[in-house]
């Protein structure tokens, strides 16, 4: 079987396999300490924190972390924080000049975007740490747990643990994307996803199984499942082809006429942003009910509202907001990852221009001009599979820890990151072993490793 064959062809670059064995490492790790418990905690008494992570808000937090949150591990407060801070640093970009001159700079400028990233990191860790610790109590967690009970040593302790937890973490990503193969951040949390994939669907088959007909309601449910796959693939995948001719060089390195040119396509993707303004959307739809359940608002009919509406997350009003989120995320990531000036300019000097529009500003705007058009149904299509999980927990009566992974952002996720990690390793392959993975590429030979 080609798909056989392929896998084989991978082990076959050294490169490349010490890059996926280093990401499977490092993931391994991550899980690994999304079991390890507090200091001070019994390990043995946390089931009534699990209990209260199954549902809900902090069942998604829960899922994010891998089970951390609900295992009170020194992983417990995952990588949220740190993708918190660069939602925060890339908004800062658009108003703050020092942080729009570092992003001209290149490498240099990243590498200091970075930084200042990691220390925001730091400083939000140090924010959700206390809150998480001090909130465990009225989680489920009984006082006889706290083994060396909850004093200023166990905080403090466990708030250094905690904070030193997200940036090891954090340091874990990103050894993953420098040394590994894929977005370390997006693997991260797409692992801990899939840790609570197997138990959610358990349980959705055992309660669907005990009355007559449940077969059958699984069988559709599964079946639903792979058509919402299929459609997020294709919305990952979807471009808009626009075609671009290249003028043919002279043996004087002049150009003849465009007439003669070679014509091919710039590929603009549907969906140019990826899982990013799922992530984004995410982070921010945790913020109302924070709000709503502060000590100044949590006795008014306006923060009983908000922890009402904004702590269901297959609420109408919880998916209504988040659908808007990522249709307005969409278009600032797209707008901020997609630099049409840059296209045009690397077109011009290619000797390359589309055929009806002048080189340079006209063509610049001509691209940003059907990134806004296909940006449109692209971020609204997102929205729809990230709030579909909603539908089915109404309409079908889906668990909800199941329903997770119809659409919505776990499955998004899954679906975006397994499809770049694969192009990835595709890119590898093609570089290396192959002219090309369709049906009329031609295998070379293999290059000595």
């Amino acid at each position: 079987m080609k798909i056989i064959d392929t896998l084989k062809n991978v082990w076959k670059i050294t490169e490349l396999k010490d890059r996926i064995i280093l990401t499977l490492g490092l993931l391994l790790v991550y899980r690994f300490g999304a079991q390890v418990v507090l200091p001070g905690i019994d390990a043995t008494q946390l089931g009534g924190l699990q209990d209260t992570a199954d549902g809900g808000i902090l069942g998604l937090l829960n899922a994010f972390t891998g089970g951390a949150f609900a295992n009170a591990s020194v992983f417990a407060l995952g990588i949220m924080p740190y993708i918190s801070a660069s939602i925060v640093v890339q908004l800062m970009g658009i108003a703050i000049p020092y942080l729009q001159k570092l992003q001209k700079e290149g490498e240099s400028g990243r590498k200091k975007i970075n930084q200042i990233t990691r220390w925001l990191t730091i400083a939000i860790c140090l924010v959700q740490a206390p809150g998480y610790l001090v909130s465990l109590p009225s989680l489920g967690i009984p006082s006889s747990a706290f083994l060396l009970g909850t004093g200023g040593i166990f905080y403090f302790s466990s708030i250094v643990i905690l904070v030193t937890g997200c940036i090891f973490a954090m340091w874990l990503g990103e050894k993953i994307t420098d040394k590994g193969i894929g977005n370390g951040i997006s693997l991260l949390i797409m692992v801990g996803i899939i840790a609570t994939l197997p138990q959610s669907w358990l349980l959705n088959t055992a309660s669907r199984t005990e009355g007559n007909g449940g077969i059958m309601l699984v069988l559709i449910e599964l079946v639903i499942w792979f058509v919402i796959i299929l459609a997020s693939v294709l919305l990952v995948m979807a471009v808009r082809k626009v075609q671009v001719q290249y003028a043919r060089r002279t043996a004087s390195g002049g150009y003849e006429k465009n007439v003669f040119g070679s014509r091919q396509f710039l590929p603009l993707k549907l969906n140019a942003s990826g899982v990013m303004p799922i992530i984004f959307a995410q982070a921010i739809m945790f913020v109302p009910g924070l709000i709503g359940g502060s000590s100044w608002l949590k006795d008014t009919d306006a923060g009983q509202w908000m922890q009402a509406n904004f702590s269901d997350i297959f609420g109408f009003w919880y998916n209504l907001v988040f659908a808007l989120l990522i249709i307005v995320f969409t278009y600032f990531y797209t707008a901020i990852t997609v630099p049409t000036n840059k296209m045009a300019d690397d077109l011009k000097r290619s000797g390359g221009f589309i055929p009806g529009i002048r080189p340079g500003t006209e063509t610049s705007e001509y691209l940003d001009k059907i990134m806004s058009q296909i940006t449109l149904p692209g971020s609204i299509f997102l929205a729809l599979i990230a709030i579909f999980p909603a539908f089915v927990v109404k309409l079908m009566g889906v668990q909800q820890g199941w329903a997770l992974f119809f659409g919505g952002t776990s499955l998004l996720i899954m679906v975006g990151v397994a499809i770049d990690t694969m192009q990835q390793v595709n890119s590898y392959l093609l570089n290396k072993h192959y002219d090309g993975l369709m049906k009329s590429g031609k295998n070379r030979k293999a290059v000595a490793q």
